[in-house]
């Protein structure tokens, strides 16, 4: 017996292709759910592409039968548009406002009851993302469900970029004199490439090494820049010393960073960067980029030219260069970086359209970018660059994404396959005790 899966706004503002995740079941979008998406429309985001392309995709369908009577999908299911149903009799002494969310909710309830006079009757279950729409949904005894078939990864299974493997004393001792091991000595079971191994003795002693498969994915080879001091910073955890070994390897020009706030990820790709740039001239110009999304209330439009309506929303970019370059009078900062020239600190609304070759990209805070979002990124990256994905997937201030179906999180799982590509995750803040605890607790 098929189901019947009604939807709510939210989850094809989220994915515009979400009606065609239901197999072969029935889709129902209640008529409100259009009046959403139609106001969502003119915005110049996210959302408003999400809400056009739903629009589209609808129109296209519309050319193929009567919405409103059904029409077959190409995957065996079928898509209504709801227009009956729409009675708030049965609601109305529980939710007095007629709000959207609670017309979705009547459409819903009124098609599962109708469902239980009949003698085969369907399961009606309403889809939402909107996590009070279905407590609502379970105190009017309604089935409903989050729309999951967005997630990257289930929970907490984000890869880290690095395994624990217990080897004999002899073979540990041969990786410290011959710098490799092949794979097949260690475990018989497969790695990724790039994939970092930590060594340990399986006797229990302190005995310990840190490894990287090579790009063939046949051995485990001793890392190039290990103890590596980069511009004056020294790694102070086995995670940040994968990370200098990704963030300054040049055949890896993909390299994603995950971690809580303090763990060090902007700190060290920056140095990474300057060094590079500055120093070793790999690249013309370092690139910092961030996604303009707010914490908390907005501040509306800011006074200035570009460059000072950006200073607020790039601050935490300037406080790491600050540290780096050892700037502590006012002005000093701007001063080294008007006579340097090649570092370029941009707002990621004006990457649209590029093509960046021949430099260090870093973008942080890259947990809240959407899946479109990033790859439009990624396909901006030109020959001879490298580019640094890096953020917290838990601490996400997009409305639509979360740890699971964010654009890091996509870019970490759909590319540890693949030789270009590197990825560690940080585990242990270095910003302070009170930092770490702060991450930690709250």
């Amino acid at each position: 017996m098929g189901k019947i899966y009604v939807l709510d706004t939210n989850v094809l503002l989220q994915d515009p292709y979400s009606i065609f995740s239901f197999d072969d079941n029935e889709v129902i979008i209640p008529a409100v759910v259009l009046e959403e998406v139609d106001s969502k429309k003119r915005y110049m985001d996210e959302i408003g592409r999400n809400a056009r392309q739903v629009a589209r995709m609808i129109d296209g369908l519309r050319e193929t039968g009567k919405l409103h009577e059904g029409i077959q999908l190409e995957n065996g299911g079928e898509i209504r548009i709801e227009l009956n149903h729409r009675s708030f009799h049965q609601l109305q002494e529980i939710f007095i406002e007629k709000t959207n969310d609670n017309r979705i909710l009547a459409v819903a309830k009124n098609l599962s009851l109708e469902e239980e006079t009949k003698e085969n009757g369907k399961q009606v279950i309403l889809v939402s993302k909107d996590a009070l729409v279905r407590v609502k949904a379970d105190a009017i005894g309604l089935l409903s469900e989050d729309f999951l078939s967005d997630r990257v990864v289930e929970n907490d299974h984000i890869y880290t970029g690095y395994i624990n493997v217990f080897i004999d004393t002899e073979l540990l001792n041969r990786f410290y004199e011959k710098g490799e091991l092949l794979l097949t000595e260690i475990a018989n079971h497969p790695f990724y490439p790039n994939q970092f191994i930590l060594l340990k003795d399986a006797l229990g002693s302190s005995s310990s090494a840190i490894g990287m498969v090579d790009q063939k994915g046949n051995k485990v080879k001793k890392l190039v820049f290990d103890h590596e001091h980069i511009w004056g910073i020294k790694p102070r955890n086995v995670q940040q010393t994968m990370a200098v070994e990704l963030l300054l390897r040049n055949d890896l020009p993909l390299v994603t960073l995950i971690g809580k706030a303090g763990t060090g990820k902007t700190l060290l790709a920056l140095a990474a960067g300057l060094m590079q740039t500055e120093d070793l001239g790999d690249y013309k110009k370092l690139l910092v980029a961030r996604p303009i999304v707010p914490v908390g209330k907005d501040l509306g439009f800011l006074p200035g030219e570009k460059q000072e309506k950006l200073r607020p929303w790039m601050q935490p970019i300037y406080d790491n260069l600050e540290y780096l370059f050892n700037a502590k009078k006012p002005g000093e900062l701007e001063a080294i970086l008007a006579g340097m020239g090649s570092i370029e600190v941009e707002a990621l609304t004006y990457i649209r359209g590029r093509s960046i070759p021949d430099q260090y990209i870093i973008i942080d805070e890259a947990q809240n970018l959407t899946k479109h979002e990033v790859k439009t990124i990624l396909t901006r990256v030109g020959e001879g660059s490298k580019i640094v994905l890096m953020g917290d997937p838990e601490q996400i201030d997009h409305p639509y994404l979360d740890a699971y179906n964010n654009g890091l999180t996509y870019v970490v799982e759909r590319f540890k396959n693949q030789k270009i590509a590197g990825h560690v995750k940080l585990v242990k803040g270095e910003r302070s005790g009170i930092a770490q605890l702060a991450a930690d607790l709250l």
